[in-house]
């Protein structure tokens, strides 16, 4: 069974397999963010109108070739299911760098989403910030404090870059003295993240946490994304107790997730997002 979770991380009902033709969006959530009272998710790709082979949650249009107003329409689910408005919901176009787009919600969302950046971020209670991916790590940041939040794609690139450094600091640029919780999402995990000796090489030197990251087990090196991840995370000051792993390996699950590496350009993109809110903690 797949459960259908509200944003507050409550069970709200479960569906068996994937149906077109329904208004729910399925997504993923992170008990930490939740107990702080942020509104987020790491959607799936079940609960949208797009066809096959990019059912159906699918939300980039011109990387994959989909309708766009399917696309719109499944943002517009991804957007319900946050408890915002279309207009409330703003991602970019990611080049795998560790650039940001700061929102105040004033914006208008279709010109947002031609700039080109990593990172979007808000202090503004109602704005949804998001990125997109298919076995890029998505890491959504809440501040406890001031409401405020990040959401940060860390491809390969961007973690050998440590784009979520740069989140962290874009949120000390929102928020003084910060006190940051960080979910990592479903991604590629390390069973089958098979890379090179040379990219295997720039992810073991891209954190703290060195050669650990790579699993030697497999006839070519395995990394462990996540594990570079946190550590790059807690370099940064992010308390390891306020991390949050979100589980799921988007190549092995068909079903529940778009791969790149697994469909390539049969692929879609799924969305992760999180809601700013008021300072008040609750």
């Amino acid at each position: 069974m797949v459960s259908v979770l509200r944003p507050d991380g409550e069970q709200a009902s479960q569906r068996s397999t994937p149906n077109a033709d329904s208004t729910a969006a399925l997504f993923d959530v992170s008990p930490l963010l939740s107990a702080a009272g942020f509104k987020h998710a790491f959607f799936t790709r079940i609960g949208g109108v797009s066809q096959f082979p990019l059912d159906s949650l699918n939300v980039a249009a011109g990387a994959t070739g989909d309708d766009p107003a399917a696309v719109r329409e499944n943002v517009r689910r991804c957007a319900a299911a946050l408890g915002v408005r279309l207009e409330q919901l703003y991602f970019v176009s990611q080049i795998h760098s560790t650039d940001a787009v700061i929102i105040d919600g004033s914006e208008d969302r279709d010109e947002v989403v031609e700039r080109k950046a990593d990172i979007t971020a808000s202090r503004v209670s109602g704005v949804a910030c998001a990125v997109r991916s298919a076995d890029c790590v998505s890491v959504l940041l809440g501040d406890r404090r001031s409401g405020a939040v990040v959401a940060a794609h860390s491809g390969w690139r961007g973690t050998v870059a440590n784009v979520v450094s740069a989140g962290v600091e874009v949120m000390r640029s929102l928020a003084p003295s910060p006190s940051i919780i960080a979910a990592i999402g479903p991604h590629i995990e390390t069973c089958c993240f098979e890379v090179g000796e040379d990219v295997a090489r720039d992810l073991a030197s891209a954190s703290s946490a060195g050669p650990s990251v790579i699993d030697r087990s497999f006839a070519k090196p395995h990394v462990n994304l996540r594990r570079v991840i946190r550590a790059q995370l807690v370099s940064a000051g992010v308390d390891d107790a306020s991390i949050d792993d979100v589980p799921g390996c988007t190549v092995c699950n068909v079903e529940r997730y778009f791969s790149f590496r697994r469909d390539a350009d049969k692929s879609g993109r799924m969305l992760a997002a999180i809601v700013a809110r008021s300072g008040a903690t609750p």
